[in-house]
């Protein structure tokens, strides 16, 4: 009987200390759309490495997340919607582009904020226009084998 009872206590403090990290977990994850945060939209060419919740930054500081990723038939490019932070402004000749850490790393949107003079929509109708998508490094270094072979 009193094993039972250890055993129980053990169950409860275990399932409560779970309860405790699963909390954490979701308050200190920032969710895209939330407060203090707008929507801007971008189109790329191409965004291998890029998926829901990657980061956007700006001079190498987090300013954002992706919080939308889709097809645009269409024009036949991929459709990001960034979640940026209220306290940062973005010009409308804000330009972002696919970015890597490293060869083995992950990727993340980069953007220049720009230095005109209007800003872009921070009602979520906005739309960074200059864009340069993710190189596959992969076919990179098949193209510079193939050069060196011909030569």
């Amino acid at each position: 009987m009193r094993n039972s009872v250890f055993e129980t206590i053990i169950g409860i403090l275990v399932v409560g200390i779970a309860g405790g990290f699963l909390f954490f977990a979701l308050n200190s994850t920032e969710s895209g759309g939330g407060t203090g945060q707008y929507k801007v939209s971008a189109r790329f060419d191409s965004v291998i490495g890029i998926e829901r919740g990657s980061d956007v930054r700006m001079a190498g500081v987090k300013v954002g997340s992706v919080s939308e990723l889709d097809f645009d038939a269409k024009r036949d490019e991929a459709l990001l919607r960034l979640s940026i932070r209220d306290d940062i402004e973005l010009r409308d000749d804000a330009n972002a582009r696919i970015s890597q850490d490293g060869l083995l790393g992950g990727a993340y949107v980069s953007i220049n904020p720009g230095g005109g003079f209007d800003t872009i929509a921070a009602d979520g109708t906005g739309e960074i226009s200059d864009t340069q998508g993710s190189v596959d490094l992969l076919t990179l270094f098949a193209q510079f084998a193939n050069q060196q072979e011909s030569e």
